[in-house]
């Protein structure tokens, strides 16, 4: 104890703390550091590319996308002549490619996977054993192998196209592709667009109703039935009000090929299907793993309230065991779509090969392409993630 003046005594001040065994200090120094010799990689990195490219002749900018690409694409959404479009045209035609692959993938694979997975729990022997063995079979052969089965095991061995399956109005099937019907608009078709549009939205704003309806009352409104009707029933009235607007070009069988219709290529047909049946497989345990990770007692309470066994399903089990299903299911999700770039295998052209591959070869800009490509699929990965976040937390238990 120190004595002042007055004769009282204080406590001694604590010791000082060097300031390197300080942990907030010791950490931020660390950090710093850290932060120091990223950048110096990232800057030493970037300046011995540019300098071995300088040193090979090769072009540092993107000035390249605005030249001709000079050819075909077996398949685009969007207009595309290999005489005129430029590589940022091809650029545009493989990722659109690649999207609507993933997006129609997902799709089948999501509604493929929950039935599985909900088969699996089955009581009936025949098909819970036939779920699993769809589950045991898809998941554990590698996915390219999957591609090459469907594309050359099924697809190529299909008739030529004189001797193609004729479905009628459906169209027409050989080794050359699926030829369907394809549809011509006439004036006022886009009326059927903007009532389609206006359907979704009301059947959208009666659900979020009904919803709060039935939390604050109990009462149950048919908002599913409600929607479904107005999102079919608007574009139909719509569609006969203007006339019927609508014809069909039907595909015809040819020698060489069928004439007329839409074409929907092989390898396409191919690669949906193998990332469809392989990706489902992983969704169906997810989706098991989800329903079984709900208490027995949900389902006790739900059958002692009179609810039967779809609608015990439909309104207790699945809506809890979203929130465990959610979150796997955004990362097969991502596999999905990342999974498309095995497209170049069978010559589909998505982006990695039309951009990363036949565009890569003609101009040899690898570092501009390589980066634009990686660029694309990082940001439609971030895009899926940040979706999938948000309906995680529009799902989540909210206690009271």
């Amino acid at each position: 104890m120190a004595v002042t003046d007055m004769g009282r005594g204080v406590a001694d001040a604590p010791p000082k703390v060097a300031l390197l065994n300080n942990p907030r200090v010791r950490g931020a120094i660390y950090q710093v550091l850290l932060a120091v010799v990223l950048v110096y990689l990232v800057y030493a990195g970037i300046g011995n590319m540019l300098g071995n490219m300088e040193r090979a002749g090769i072009s540092t900018g993107f000035g390249f996308l605005d030249n001709t690409a000079g050819f075909a694409i077996s398949q685009s959404l969007i207009d595309y002549d290999q005489g005129v479009s430029t590589y940022g045209r091809v650029f545009v035609v493989g990722l659109l490619n690649t999207l609507i692959v993933a997006v129609i993938g997902i799709f089948f694979a999501t509604i493929i996977g929950f039935l599985v997975g909900v088969a699996r729990l089955s009581n009936n022997w025949i098909v819970n054993r036939l779920a699993t063995a769809y589950v045991e079979f898809f998941r554990n052969i590698p996915l390219l192998l999957h591609i090459f089965i469907w594309y050359f095991g099924v697809l190529r061995l299909l008739p030529q196209a004189r001797d193609s399956f004729d479905f009628g109005f459906l169209g027409l099937l050989n080794n050359r592709g699926y030829f369907a019907p394809k549809p011509i608009w006439g004036e006022g078709a886009m009326l059927i667009l903007y009532a389609l549009i206006a359907a979704i939205a009301i059947a959208w704003g009666i659900s979020r109703w009904a919803h709060k309806r039935q939390m604050e009352t109990g009462q149950i409104f048919p908002a599913f039935w409600t929607g479904l009707g107005l999102i079919i029933g608007l574009p139909l009235l719509a569609f006969l009000v203007m006339g019927a607007p609508l014809s069909w070009d039907i595909p015809v069988a040819g020698g060489f090929r069928p004439s007329g219709g839409m074409t929907v290529i092989p390898e396409f047909l191919a690669l949906l299907v193998a990332l469809t049946t392989y990706t489902a497989a992983f969704i169906a345990e997810i989706v098991r793993a989800g329903i079984l990770g709900v208490s027995k007692g949900q389902s006790e309470a739900a059958h002692a309230l009179g609810l039967r066994q779809g609608q015990n399903l439909r309104l207790v089990i699945i809506p809890q065991a979203l929130r465990i299903i959610i979150p796997p299911l955004t990362s097969q999700y991502l596999n999905l779509t990342k999974n498309s770039s095995l497209a170049v295998a069978i010559a589909y052209p998505d982006l990695v090969s039309v951009f990363q591959g036949t565009t890569l070869n003609q101009t040899g800009l690898a570092p501009q392409i390589v980066a634009i490509t990686m660029l694309t699929y990082l940001t439609i990965s971030l895009l899926t993630s940040a979706f999938m976040n948000w309906y995680n937390n529009r799902v989540a238990l909210v206690e009271r």
